[in-house]
């Protein structure tokens, strides 16, 4: 059934060909009414066929192309109603208004960034409506208000011209550069961009002057059908992976991206310049502070992005505490204000017991769980801001008080050892009467004691040493380079050795 389906598919666009040129051959002296039909139902078509699109796997993009495709069948209209009914020869003014503008929503979803935030959006939509209404004063400049002049015809097929190349670059460009989602949307596009420049090309310049109801208008209707059948036929479904580039490339199209709007605004003031300069100038200036206003706002998107990427960096994603770089960082910057004074620097060194023994029984879920459970009772009890709380690896954890006597130091220590007990985090071994405990060991130093690589050294002996005297409690360890303490002993359960 859903083989039948493509084939049904597949074969829409010759079967909407195969009618229109038949509707020709044999429509005889009502053949441009007939055509006209066909050609007003090709674009609609398509229109449809991208709205189901954007219904089905969302808007972006192919919303804008739905209205695009209206604004085209819509000056197709006027253009029908301008021959048969009021005797014009060739377009009016309204429908050369609309075939223009039908340029303006593709120029949008194809420059404009999906990901940018809504600010920068609708600066790239107000360029747009920017540049729609200069191509709606170069139309006015151009043609009269029921007839367009012969001598104006060649500035009114450069101006097509201009809009229809930068709308198959803008297309070839995002297709080159694709993501995985956007792929089908961007190969629609440039499969139509491409085949509307050949063939609007072909009819403007070759048969510009070709009465409507002949065989060109088959070659009017073909991008149209080509988009349709792309939107909801056997392509939409294949070849979805998204582009292999060089590296820079993506990153050039990404910094180029802004230029698009503001550099097509541009191209179509410079042709206004003959005919009102003022206009022009003023499109001109437009393009400008469009350009740097949405230059601004990406700016402070980016400086947004760095500071969470900086905040991000120093802090454990497990966890949520400070990560190790955060730990080296703050711990060169203290050591390094301690040789301006003698306020002393702790650091403890925090321990999970028997934590690979946990991880073996319970599994890494529930490991983590116990990580994050202890990071935040560890935090709880280092209250004031320069006191830092740090994940050292693994199971392991730092903690560096700034200005903290050893007395004082060894009152915290044994608060973490103790709120971490009480917690009751069930591990299934060691002591504790079966629940998560820690081990912390200490070392404090004054302005120029030691270097600080011994300092830490220090830390980690006297925790190990917890780790050989039993587990869950808090030792002090000195030694010829760390100035000696008096041994503390807390009344609470823990011990300090």
């Amino acid at each position: 059934m859903r083989h039948g389906s493509r084939i049904i598919t597949a074969a829409l666009p010759v079967l909407f060909l195969a009618g229109h040129a038949f509707s020709i051959l044999f429509a005889g002296e009502h053949g441009a009414k007939v055509s006209f039909a066909w050609l007003i139902a090709a674009p609609v078509l398509a229109a449809a066929a991208c709205f189901y699109r954007g219904w089905k796997d969302g808007f972006e993009g192919w919303l804008a192309a739905s209205l695009a495709m209206l604004c085209w069948a819509g000056g197709m209209t006027s253009t029908m109603i301008a021959t048969l009914f009021l005797d014009i020869v060739r377009e009016d003014r309204l429908s050369m208004l609309l075939y223009v503008l039908y340029g303006v929503p593709l120029i949008f979803a194809l420059a404009s960034p999906s990901d940018e935030k809504w600010q920068v959006r609708l600066v790239d939509a107000a360029l747009a409506a920017a540049l729609g209404y200069l191509y709606y004063v170069h139309v006015g400049k151009l043609i009269s208000q029921s007839r367009t002049p012969a001598e104006t015809i060649g500035a009114l097929q450069l101006m097509f011209d201009v809009e229809n190349l930068f709308i198959a670059l803008f297309a070839i460009i995002r297709f080159m550069v694709r993501t995985r989602e956007r792929a089908p949307f961007f190969r629609a596009m440039t499969a139509y961009a491409v085949i509307y420049l050949i063939s609007a090309g072909y009819i403007n310049h070759v048969h510009a002057l070709t009465p409507y109801g002949g065989w060109s208008d088959l070659v009017v209707v073909l991008p149209f059908l080509i988009l349709a059948w792309h939107a909801i036929g056997a392509p939409y479904r294949k070849g979805l992976e998204p582009a292999v580039s060089a590296p820079a490339w993506p990153r050039i199209v990404r910094a180029g991206g802004p230029l698009l709007i503001p550099v097509t605004l541009l191209a179509v003031s410079v042709l206004l310049v003959s005919y009102d300069p003022i206009i022009a100038i003023g499109g001109c200036v437009t393009a400008s502070l469009g350009y740097g206003l949405r230059t601004t706002l990406v700016q402070l998107r980016n400086f947004e992005e760095q500071d969470e990427l900086a905040r991000l960096s120093h802090f454990d994603a497990l966890t949520g505490i400070a990560n190790r770089r955060r730990f080296d960082e703050v711990l060169a910057s203290e050591w390094a204000r301690r040789r301006e004074g003698a306020e002393p620097l702790v650091l403890l060194m925090v321990d999970i017991d028997h934590f690979k023994l946990l991880n073996d029984e319970f599994g890494h879920a529930v490991g983590d769980q116990h990580l994050r459970a202890v990071a935040a009772a560890l935090s709880g009890c280092a209250r004031r801001d320069s006191d830092l709380v740090a994940r050292y690896g693994g199971e392991e954890f730092a903690v560096i008080l700034s200005g903290t006597d050893p007395f004082d130091a060894a009152v915290i220590a044994e608060r973490m050892r103790a709120s971490v007990e009480a917690l009751g985090l069930p591990s299934g071994v060691g002591a504790g009467a079966g629940v998560v405990t820690i081990s912390i060991g200490i070392a404090c130093a004054h302005a120029l004691d030691t270097e600080m690589a011994r300092f830490v050294s220090s830390a980690d002996a006297a925790l190990y040493e917890a780790k050989r005297s039993g587990r869950n409690r808090v030792t002090r360890k000195s030694t010829a380079h760390l100035r000696a303490v008096d041994t503390f002993s807390p009344s609470t359960g823990g011990r300090v050795a």
